[in-house]
């Protein structure tokens, strides 16, 4: 969403990416289709970052896609930490768990193959930090299965929030299904009494909500 040299200018200023992050944007390129829906460096070092500084023993990532963001919230854990990470894509399945498996924190990731409105209500832990980056049009519903267990001080991230620029209508030609799903969302937040909220124009958009 900025401009080019600012972009490669805030990565030249940022925390470097190791080998295994780069190994995993690689392969994501290589072998997998929309790899622009990959976590990269900023947005990664971000989510460890809030991580850390959050304490957060319990994490829950919504989308895990090929596992980048994955690793990079698990190096924010503490050593009792434990992440639990859903996707209903089977068939990358293998290839994350290589990574997971390379990283040094498989006994961390629950890596879980479904369909997290599913999965979640099966679950009897709440969760103090939540990352949402899957379907758009079920954001609502992720949101609202994860907010209500939380206790105060717990911090929900949704990715993709400006959806392009597509949130303004004048950037669009017409409201499509996913447009209107991540409006919903971010007008559900805005107006929801039980956290404070920010969007971060990183990448594609960040809303970050904290539970009061």
């Amino acid at each position: 969403m900025i401009n080019e040299d600012l972009f490669t200018y805030c990565l030249q200023h940022s925390a470097q990416e190791d080998d295994l992050l780069g190994h995993i944007s690689r392969q994501t390129h290589l072998k997998v289709l929309k790899p622009r829906m990959l976590s990269g460096p900023l947005q990664g070092k971000l989510l460890e970052m809030l991580v850390k500084l959050s304490g957060a023993k319990r994490v829950l990532e919504i989308g895990t896609f090929t596992g980048y963001a994955t690793i990079c919230m698990g190096r924010g854990l503490g050593k009792e930490g434990k992440i639990v990470t859903m996707d209903i894509n089977e068939e990358l399945e293998t290839m994350v768990r290589d990574f997971f498996s390379r990283s040094g924190m498989a006994s961390k990731i629950d890596y879980r193959i479904g369909n997290a409105l599913e999965l979640i209500p099966e679950m009897d832990q709440a969760f103090d930090f939540v990352f949402i980056d899957a379907d758009k049009r079920n954001y609502v519903n992720y949101y609202d299965l994860v907010v209500q267990d939380m206790e105060p001080g717990g911090l929900i991230l949704a990715d993709n929030i400006l959806w392009s620029g597509k949130v303004l209508a004048q950037n669009r030609k017409k409201l499509d299904r996913d447009t209107a799903a991540i409006l919903a969302f971010n007008k559900r937040v805005q107006e929801d009494p039980r956290v404070e909220n920010v969007v971060l124009p990183i990448r594609d958009g960040i809303m970050l909500a904290r539970k009061l």
